[in-house]
């Protein structure tokens, strides 16, 4: 007995020296992750919002996940699921700053469900097809003592009893449950309703402060539209909504050219692409006064910008050139008009023999990030700034057919979507439902089809969002995967 008793004390000791010896700290797993943040941060992905809003979200639950693992005595565990869109490096670049191409991403998704940082660290980088060479390298204690290599190495399988002895878990045992384990939309409504109407019910008063003072601003400045271009909380669009109201009653002339126009709260100052009127969030009132001062200079831009594209439109047999908010980046006027005149002059230069109005009815929008032209499945041609006129000139009228069909498409899509969530937020009133801007109508009428084939009390009331993953956000909102199980 007391034989034994020594071999478990021993065994113990050993399973201790192995784990830490697989330990990574904190500033190693970041230092480990750093090709994947290259590879995913919102930052490089500056000319695709939506894309760019699902890496924001993933890393948020990610950033939180890796922080559960580095608390002492964590033992809530979860499965998490994640996507990203991972840009893809060129095959034969040695410029690691200049690896990426400049078009190039694909969607990864994957599910972590390891309980320490460098299997995590390990699982997060071979997902996302990176190489994990450079984690042995590190100098932590990730990497064996060289006495110790084959002995660390060695798969050890401990007995079923030695864990039913002494109350470890059998780790196992632990990853085949978590990986029979799946999320549901169900079971995950059941462990997070709660905290959803607990935070909707504390924005309450702020949801209705955030609609009246929308409205006066809108009514007084006798503006179009509100709008923001990021999905901030309420308290940080009441306070945006603050700031713009103290400036007109500080500077009320300067306001007088905004009738009629949309203003839209982003990261930048100036005048969109579509002709919003851009504040930049953290700018100060200065720069905002700014802005109001150059609107007629604006306003003139924007007609030789329109002009523009009516001139491109003739010299391609008709087709509307178009800017398409929510499927391009948000360009200032400027910089879409310079995409413009380039592309007009090249159109110039190489004389395409379009026959006037043969192509009247499609429509097309500009990218300077593409190499080859490509239609859209809403109908509309993505055209490269770049594209060589004599492919441009084969691709459109060879594609010519699909496009009007596509567009056809397009409009019962977008009825069937608009009656489907109507529907929806009838059926389980729900106060609002809603999707991201990454959510194409194929995957809402998708997603709003399949919930309409189930009971689900708990929407009562509730703001649901339609996303690819399950969060409840700060104001109470649900999101939920449209392709939830």
């Amino acid at each position: 007995t007391f034989y034994c008793f020594v071999r478990l004390c021993l065994d113990k000791i050993l399973l201790q020296c192995v784990l830490q010896s697989r330990t990574l700290s904190g500033a190693d797993a970041i230092n480990a992750l750093r090709p994947f943040y290259f590879a995913v941060h919102p930052d490089f992905f500056g000319q695709h919002p939506k894309e760019r809003e699902v890496n924001e979200n993933s890393l948020k639950r990610l950033n939180g996940y890796l922080e559960n693992l580095q608390k002492p005595g964590f033992r809530s565990f979860k499965p998490t699921q994640l996507t990203f869109y991972v840009r893809e490096r060129e095959p034969n670049s040695s410029n690691v700053q200049e690896s990426f191409s400049a078009s190039g991403f694909r969607a990864v998704s994957f599910t972590l469900h390891t309980r320490d940082l460098l299997s995590t660290v390990l699982d997060i980088l071979n997902s996302c097809s990176l190489s994990t060479e450079h984690v042995q390298s590190l100098n932590v204690n990730s990497q064996p003592h060289k006495d110790a290599k084959s002995t660390v190495n060695r798969p050890i399988k401990w007995d079923k009893t030695y864990y039913s002895f002494t109350g470890f878990k059998d780790p196992e045992e632990e990853l085949e449950q978590a990986q029979r384990v799946e999320t549901t939309l169900m079971s995950w409504l059941d462990d997070n309703e709660a905290s959803a109407v607990k935070k909707l019910k504390k924005s309450l008063p702020l949801r209705k402060e955030l609609e009246r003072l929308k409205i006066e601003l809108s009514h007084e400045l006798q503006l179009s539209d509100i709008r923001w271009q990021r999905s901030w909380g309420i308290a940080h669009r009441c306070s945006q909504l603050h700031s713009l109201g103290r400036l007109v009653q500080q500077r009320p002339e300067i306001l007088e050219n905004v009738k009629g126009r949309t203003v839209v709260f982003t990261d930048r100052s100036g005048m969109s692409a579509a002709g919003h009127i851009m504040l930049g969030t953290m700018d100060v009132h200065h720069h905002w006064t700014k802005i109001f001062e150059r609107l007629p200079n604006y306003y003139k831009l924007q007609k030789r910008l329109l002009l523009l594209e009516d001139r491109i439109s003739q010299l391609l047999g008709g087709i509307q050139v178009t800017y398409i908010e929510e499927l391009q980046p948000l360009l200032t006027l400027e910089e879409y008009f310079e995409t413009l005149n380039s592309f007009y002059n090249k159109l110039c230069d190489s004389r395409l023999p379009f026959h006037p109005r043969s192509l009247r009815g499609l429509q097309m929008i500009l990218e300077s990030d593409r190499y080859a032209p490509s239609l859209h499945e809403f109908g509309h041609f993505m055209i490269p700034t770049i594209c060589d006129p004599a492919a441009l000139q084969w691709f459109i009228f060879s594609k010519a057919q699909e496009a009007r069909e596509n567009l056809k498409r397009k409009e019962e899509m977008m009825i069937a979507e608009k009656e489907l969530i109507n529907t929806s937020t009838e059926r389980f009133s729900l106060d609002r439902l809603y999707k991201e801007p990454s959510v194409s109508s194929a995957q809402m009428i998708d997603c709003c089809t399949r919930l309409l084939e189930e009971s689900l009390p708990y929407l009562q009331g509730m703001h649901l969002c339609i996303s690819h993953f399950y969060s409840v956000l700060q104001d109470g909102d649900l999101c939920i995967p449209w392709n939830w199980k």
